[in-house]
């Protein structure tokens, strides 16, 4: 029986990632998060509609005083030549 002898070929790439600013990337979008019991905002496109559901959250919960942003912000990665 002959000798196996494995074989790899590797090839080492640089890639890029960088936030997708194309016009036909995905919205940057914003919420907001209550830390006390993590009910979430609306994301939106805006801060009005986050910030008035914070507003309008600690009128129902008034102990809650602690918030979360959550930013939803497109990247893409790709090969450099």
């Amino acid at each position: 029986m002959g000798t196996v002898s494995p074989r790899a070929v590797l090839s080492f790439e640089k890639w890029k990632l960088e936030p997708d600013l194309e016009p036909d990337s995905e919205p940057v979008t914003y919420a907001m998060q209550c830390a006390v019991d993590e009910e979430t905002s609306p994301a939106s496109e805006d801060w009005v509609t986050p910030q008035d559901w914070v507003l309008e959250h600690c009128g129902k919960h008034p102990s809650h005083h602690t918030y979360r942003e959550i930013i939803t912000r497109p990247w893409r990665a790709w090969r450099r030549t």
